[in-house]
């Protein structure tokens, strides 16, 4: 078949030094940013001067407001915010450890239990003739890989949240300076959390696979059934974080915007209202570390199933290690083409305006995804022979490196497509926004009934985009080019996480500013990098939809592959059951979550309403709200809400594989991601159109836009209501169910031997 130009050796070396590279670049953005400074000038130096003391220019006079003041306020509001969000993730972390822990010891007992716990060799799945590591080694490595997976996705929701929370108040300060230099910090802080997440998730995975190779030694098919743990453990972390994370910041979001705007008509962050540091906490635990959870578990499953398939290939049978692990060069080398994008938003061009915010941000995807296409050309040249063969449901197709190349080029590409339609129907800046706004004139309802229909409207174009894609690259690869597809729209994840993270932190901003009594044109400064990072974050959630979708249908044929089905006949009964449940967990799950919003913000409402009502003098500022009671009422409803619908997607594939088998599952797993992925775009999009229609009346940056305010009109008022329906929408529904199509897909696919041998027992019992 030929040889790769890249020695083994090579690629041994290229991998972890990809994600050493991609470690100290992200510390070194820390770096920069921790140089902004929360804390004036300590007293004991007797000057204020910038020799002594901290630099005077981050310390400047702001229309007359006394700045050590408002710096040791700013100081005050983030820690509250990041105490608020530690305390809530550590709490959520223990029960999840439980769940952890329960879940590792089901794996171990289900995989160990299809040979009887049997410590002999089997022979080859793909040679019988060859003798293999028995299914104990399988159950007891593929419990190990689960844990590393699941503490690796927690590690990464936990450290983005420690910078977004570090960097809120940096950026509020350096917006006293203009609107260029709090991006900058903003920027700096997304990209910390951004490089970490995607080189910890390489670094982890490759070594990983190398120290399971010292066990494994020629079975590499058995090596890489093992490592799908890895996927699971990252997915299974990132459903509690997105769903208890989108409960909590929705609850509060909800509470403080009906109370506080509705029916007081105070600002959005206003330091009276009490569920505003709540609020602001919920914008680090769901969007932060619940999406850098999220991506985390989208590209660790992308990579097994990547390597499932490969690995029962020529790659995997003929022992080609530079071959085997093209996905994670892939990777290592999406990270060095994200350090030099990033360089173009914080080193080569500079922020003077608020209209430069948006087109800096869309420039990063462009320049990633345009020297992406060069470098994966590069990669299947080097680390691909000429020709090879993929495994094709039973049989090995001849591919060419081409082939391979366009596979991955076309999710690359169709990532920009659909990152590029969710932000003309999201972005103020464009008519679909513009006419939901309008709708606002005359009343809330036609707001709902213009912003459902837009995002109904807005699932064309991306659908359309992950259909060429599918056709593309499985006409090409088989499901080995739907796997590096999904890799592909992942490959630049650290400058879709640097942009989507910079969206939370600039909101943060906003609402220290606010609170922190700065004068409104600083107030101005944050709103534009607000506006920005809410189409930037809506972005993000079209990337991490699309990449599930090919993710899903990458590891639903590396299930079928290993549960031994030739065909998927949706005609049979099996299948077609299966077809028609699935496709209704995504609106029973929605149901669940939505719910769970509602029934905490109602909580949430009550105890604002009655802080306002019983402590005097709070609606005139001579007194302070219990902010703290407000974030344990998100907190403990969050904790309380994500289990039922957790419960109900990991339950979901042992229930059907061990009493209804392989075929009816096969069918479930269709079901979900065809119906899974509409909802969730048109959630995301109808979510972010309401919000940015808000924000497009409150800004009053057009002659349209003022015909339609100031803050406070009915217009407004209706525009809030609309906010508020889409929330729950666009940060818990829509991004939870992405995690859903994919953790079913890939739980299924680690279970996989177990239901095919043991199970069925309904129709077993049936004939």
């Amino acid at each position: 078949m030929g040889v790769t130009i890249l020695p083994d050796l090579g690629t041994e070396i290229l991998i972890p030094v990809c994600a050493v590279i991609g470690i100290a670049f992200s510390l070194l953005q820390w770096a920069i940013v921790s140089k902004v400074k929360v804390s004036p000038t300590p007293a004991n130096t007797g000057s204020v001067g910038g020799k002594n003391g901290y630099s005077d220019y981050l310390i400047e006079e702001e229309e007359g407001l006394n700045d050590h003041n408002v710096v040791l306020k700013c100081a005050e509001i983030q820690n509250a915010i990041s105490e608020g969000a530690t305390s809530f993730l550590f709490t959520e972390y223990q029960y999840v450890g439980v769940f952890m822990v329960v879940f590792a010891i089901l794996i171990f007992v289900f995989l160990g239990s299809v040979e009887g716990f049997s410590t002999k060799s089997q022979p080859c799945t793909y040679d019988p003739f060859k003798m293999c590591k028995p299914a104990l080694a399988t159950a007891a490595f593929s419990t190990v890989s689960f844990v590393l997976g699941a503490i690796t996705s927690v590690v990464s929701g936990f450290l983005g949240m420690k910078i977004a929370t570090y960097a809120n108040a940096r950026t509020t300060l350096e917006a006293r300076k203009g609107v260029g230099k709090a991006f900058i910090v903003a920027f700096r802080s997304g990209a910390v959390m951004g490089f970490l997440l995607a080189a910890n998730g390489l670094l982890v995975l490759y070594i990983i696979i190398n120290l399971f190779k010292l066990y494994y030694g020629d079975d590499w098919s058995g090596l890489f059934e093992s490592i799908t743990g890895y996927g699971l453990g990252g997915s299974s972390m990132a459903l509690f974080g997105r769903v208890g994370g989108g409960i909590y910041t929705k609850a509060a979001d909800v509470g403080a915007d009906l109370v506080g705007k509705v029916e007081r008509n105070i600002p959005e962050d206003d330091p009276r209202n009490p569920a505003v540091i709540a609020d602001n906490v919920g914008d680090n635990v769901g969007d932060i570390a619940g999406m850098g959870s999220d991506l985390f578990g989208s590209y660790a499953e992308s990579s097994c199933a990547a390597l499932v398939v490969a690995s029962i290939s020529s790659f995997g049978i003929n022992h080609e290690f530079t071959s085997m692990l093209y996905p994670l060069i892939i990777s290592s080398v999406g990270i060095i083409v994200c350090l030099i994008t990033t360089l173009f938003a914080t080193d080569f061009f500079e922020i003077k305006a608020v209209k430069d915010i948006e087109p800096s941000l869309k420039r990063q995807l462009i320049i990633s995804t345009v020297l992406m296409t060069i470098g994966i050309a590069i990669v299947s040249w080097v680390a691909l022979p000429p020709s090879f063969t993929i495994f094709n449901f039973g049989t090995q197709k001849v591919v060419k490196n081409w082939q391979l190349f366009l596979c991955v080029a076309v999710g690359l590409w169709a990532g920009l497509i659909i990152g590029f339609v969710t932000e003309y129907y999201t972005s103020n800046a464009y008519s679909p926004v513009q006419d939901v706004a309008d709708s606002c004139r005359t009343g809330a309802a036609t707001n709902v009934i213009f912003g459902l229909a837009l995002g109904y409207k807005s699932v064309i174009i991306p659908i359309f985009a992950i259909a060429i894609s599918i056709f593309v690259s499985f006409t090409f690869a088989a499901m080995y080019g739907v796997a590096v597809a999904a890799l592909g729209m992942l490959s630049t994840i650290a400058t879709g996480l640097a942009i989507d993270a910079y969206g939370p932190i600039s909101d943060n901003a906003g609402g220290i500013a606010e609170m922190a009594g700065m004068s409104h044109r600083i107030r101005e400064r944050t709103d534009a990098l607000d506006a920005a990072g809410n189409t930037t974050a809506a972005i993000g959630k079209g990337f991490a939809i699309g990449s599930a979708a090919l993710v899903s249908l990458a590891l639903f044929g590396a299930f079928v592959s290993r549960a031994a089905i030739s065909t998927v006949d949706v005609l049979t009964p099996k299948v077609f059951i299966g077809l028609i449940v699935g496709a209704m967990l995504p609106y029973w799950f929605s149901a669940m979550t939505m719910k769970s919003v509602g029934s905490a913000a109602l909580k949430m409402v009550e105890e604002v309403r009655r802080q306002f009502n019983t402590i005097p003098g709070l609606m005139e500022g001579t007194a302070k709200p219990d902010y703290a009671t407000c974030v344990k009422i998100s907190t403990d409803a969050s904790i309380k809400e994500m289990i039922p619908p957790g419960a109900l997607v990991m339950l979901t594939p042992l229930i059907v594989g061990i009493f209804f088998g392989v075929e009816t599952l096969s069918g479930v797993l269709a079901g979900s991601l065809v119906s899974g992925v509409q909802i969730a775009i048109s959630a995301s999009n109808t979510g972010g159109a309401w919000d940015n229609a808000k924000k497009y009346i409150e800004a009053g940056a057009s002659e349209h836009a003022r015909t339609l305010g100031p803050k406070g009109s009915d217009p407004h008022k209706a525009a809030v209501i609309g906010d508020t329906i889409g929330d729950p929408l666009k940060d818990t529904s829509g991004p939870s169910l992405n995690i859903l199509i994919k953790l079913m897909a890939v739980e299924s696919l680690v279970f996989a031997p177990f239901f095919a041998t043991h199970g069925g027992l309904l129709f077993k019992i049936w004939n």
